[in-house]
């Protein structure tokens, strides 16, 4: 009888070593999120850019054509390097146009496979590739089309001209307000 309890004790004093010792390990582990790997982290809005307001958007496609309203489509993949990357400019674009245009980001693996699609849905726009950029004016007609890491400036551009607003070499110069560490960190001046 003795001997069992010691056998038992024994044993129970291994598991609580062995939990310890997992419980330590893991903890001194760095974080396994990772800007330059295609591996999922997350949403990439609210990891790499710290903006967890652009997804879901605030109007569809649909929505913001029957508005007339401008539309920025940034099509994505949460386990794209580049699209993390991108993260950061499309959080950009919507600081200093949200208000004004629509601002629509589209996890390709969500567009539903079809063979055909209407120009209220953004599987009409999709041509492969991610990250890509879409911009429609008020009358829904594609007026900037990009693949790859587009440029904020080129955005701007584009979105100056639907706005019909002063060119950037005519007007005072946009300053991005930090709203994180991590974002501060990423984005280059």
């Amino acid at each position: 009888m003795l001997a069992n309890f010691r056998w038992r004790s024994w044993i129970k004093f291994c598991l609580v070593i062995l939990c310890c010792f997992t419980l330590l390990m893991f903890k001194s582990l760095p974080a396994l999120a990772a800007i330059d790997n295609d591996r999922y982290d997350g949403n990439i809005f609210v990891v790499y850019a710290g903006n967890g307001s652009l997804v879901p958007p605030r109007l569809t496609l649909a929505q913001s054509l029957e508005r007339k309203m401008p539309s920025v489509l940034v099509f994505y993949l949460d386990d794209s390097s580049d699209c993390k990357q991108f993260a950061i400019v499309v959080s950009r674009i919507q600081e200093f146009y949200g208000r004004a245009a629509s601002i629509i980001p589209v996890n390709v693996d969500a567009i539903p496979v079809k063979p055909n699609y209407t120009a209220q849905e953004a599987g009409y726009y999709y041509q492969g590739m991610v990250p890509q950029t879409v911009v429609l004016n008020q009358e829904g007609e594609i007026v900037f089309n990009g693949t790859g890491q587009v440029k904020f400036e080129a955005v701007d551009d584009v979105l100056r001209e639907v706005f019909d607003l002063l060119p950037r070499s005519e007007s005072v110069e946009l300053k991005k307000r930090a709203f994180n560490q991590f974002n501060t960190e990423l984005v280059a001046d």
